[in-house]
């Protein structure tokens, strides 16, 4: 058996199971493979990654784009859009923001507290300094995705 993803004209993923891929070509000349949610016979197999495994006796301490957290089949091409635009929205603020590295939470509470002055920092934070600010009250947010420390750049 072979499994395609596939997709309609309006977008629809869905996936098919064939015999081989002879089998889909002749049922789709046939008009035999539809939509399931719209019925539409317009009907290709849509770009699949390969699933490639990893090396057992690798280790990795990088964690995957959001982008690439499914497992088994692209995200839906709203769903990319989206973070994509996400993505684009937080490259825009970090460019207008300070890298405070680990003394987030303490430059928070300076600013907070007027101690320092006021402008947009990004850095980093473990989740207990993070609660801890949000119940003093001062804003913090994690960001959507995860960032590379200006040091740590090629």
């Amino acid at each position: 058996m072979i499994v395609y993803d596939l997709i309609c004209d309006d977008g629809h993923r869905f996936e098919g199971w064939f015999g081989s891929s002879g089998d889909y070509a002749e049922q789709r000349e046939r008009g035999l493979v539809s939509c399931p949610q719209c019925g539409s016979g317009e009907v290709n197999k849509a770009p699949m990654a390969p699933a490639v495994p990893a090396k057992g006796n690798t280790r990795s301490d990088h964690t995957a784009p959001a982008s690439q957290q499914v497992a088994n089949r692209p995200l839906p091409a709203e769903v990319q859009q989206a973070l994509a635009k996400l993505a684009e929205a937080q490259a825009k603020v970090l460019k207008q923001s300070t890298w405070v590295g680990d003394k987030f939470a303490e430059v928070s509470r300076k600013m907070h507290y007027g101690e320092a002055d006021e402008k947009p920092i990004h850095g980093r934070a473990s989740v207990e300094e993070a609660q801890g600010l949000a119940d003093e009250g001062i804003p913090v947010a994690p960001l959507p995705f995860p960032i590379a420390p200006p040091d740590e750049l090629n």
